[in-house]
């Protein structure tokens, strides 16, 4: 494809946003049910091993948002304003902290559900083998791919 810098910069932030669009609802979904949580008649019951879970599972949740959130922000606060390259890769950035942040809180809360059904044994059974999935499908793996190809652009 023949393209000048501009035209690819173009380009490469449409992809980036259009991925980003995948993602926020999801992540905006989930942040708010677990804002809801809380004033569930059973949260009463929980441990505070599942308190503490559930924690971690509400400010990763948040800290995805954030960060999947931040390039449509920024992208109106440096409108025209010639940083689109600045733009591009810190967004990249950003969408990969999301990434990292959503693995986190989706993993927290399965394991929430899990231990509040199951109990702990059961919670750690789950939650150890979902990390290590997502951490090997949304970062991992495309890390290798990279280094394989000798592609000398990781964030």
């Amino acid at each position: 494809m023949d393209e000048t810098p501009k035209q690819r910069l173009d380009r490469e932030l449409n992809e980036l946003m259009q991925g980003l669009r995948v993602a926020i609802p999801g992540v905006q979904f989930m942040f708010a049910f677990l804002l809801t949580v809380p004033f569930a008649q059973g949260f009463a019951k929980v441990t505070e091993f599942q308190r503490d879970v559930f924690l971690v599972a509400l400010i990763s949740t948040l800290l995805s948002s954030v960060f999947f959130i931040a390039p449509a922000v920024q992208h109106r606060m440096l409108f025209r304003g010639g940083a689109k390259d600045v733009l591009l890769h810190r967004s990249n950035r950003y969408g990969i902290a999301g990434a990292a942040a959503l693995s986190v809180a989706m993993t927290s809360a399965v394991m929430l559900v899990v231990d509040y059904l199951f109990g702990r044994a059961w919670s750690l059974s789950v939650a150890i083998p979902l990390a290590v999935l997502i951490g090997w499908v949304w970062l991992l793996e495309p890390v290798i791919t990279r280094k394989r190809r000798n592609d000398d652009y990781l964030p």
